[in-house]
């Protein structure tokens, strides 16, 4: 079935507007070196690279929320990703070409990530990402994604109705929050997609490259 028209285009950050995983495996892999180990290979890191500390500290060392030193290992990991954020990170292949085209139909577009709003605000404009209606970001709302309220507070920034907007993300929880914010959802399968095939999750659409959203506004 056709997707409703939409108003305004909401977009993940991490693996959606923008390829962040190489600079966040780094600085999983500045974690290893302090432990002495050799570095992990980028093709571990990169599915897991949407789901930030807790995601790549999990992969490249094993260790978890909960567990003894992971606060610590978190701190050290956000530290240095902070100070290393833009050395690799760039946009996506077609990204830039797809806003132009979004604001040349009249089109709003905005962000919504999990990721802080102090790693947020200065690597947006370092990358390149300018003339966003809003950006909401992990910490925000009380509750991150898959949690709607992120979503629905883009739409009340945006002055729509949560309907109106699509929203487009490479991880699951970025369908469950849109779904549940009544959203029409946009898989993005360039991104990094975690451990599932994003075919499962149910989104409205999947989509293999930034300009096939084009093909859906047609």
């Amino acid at each position: 079935m056709p997707l409703p028209a939409p108003r305004a285009i909401l977009f993940d950050l991490d693996g959606t507007l923008a390829d962040t995983a190489p600079d966040l495996a780094a600085a999983a892999n500045f974690l290893r070196a302090g432990r002495g180990l050799p570095p992990a290979p980028y093709e571990t890191l990169r599915p897991v690279a949407s789901a930030g500390a807790r995601g790549l500290i999990g992969a490249a060392l094993d260790i978890h929320p909960g567990d003894d030193r992971y606060e610590e290992l978190r701190l050290r990991f956000l530290d240095r990703y902070a100070a290393n954020m833009t050395v690799h990170s760039r946009l996506f292949d077609g990204i830039p070409e797809l806003l132009s085209q979004l604001q040349a139909r009249g089109l709003a577009w905005g962000i919504v990530t999990n990721k802080a709003t102090r790693l947020t605000e200065p690597l947006v404009p370092a990358i390149g990402l300018g003339h966003t209606g809003c950006i909401v970001c992990g910490d925000t709302t009380p509750h991150p994604k898959p949690h709607p309220a992120p979503l629905l507070e883009a739409a009340s920034r945006l002055g729509l109705a949560p309907g109106d907007c699509w929203y487009v993300g490479d991880d699951l929880r970025d369908i469950q929050a849109g779904r549940a914010a009544g959203m029409p959802t946009i898989a993005a399968a360039w991104g990094y997609c975690g451990h599932t095939e994003p075919a499962a999750w149910n989104a409205d659409a999947l989509l293999h490259a930034p300009l096939d959203l084009l093909t859906l506004l047609a």
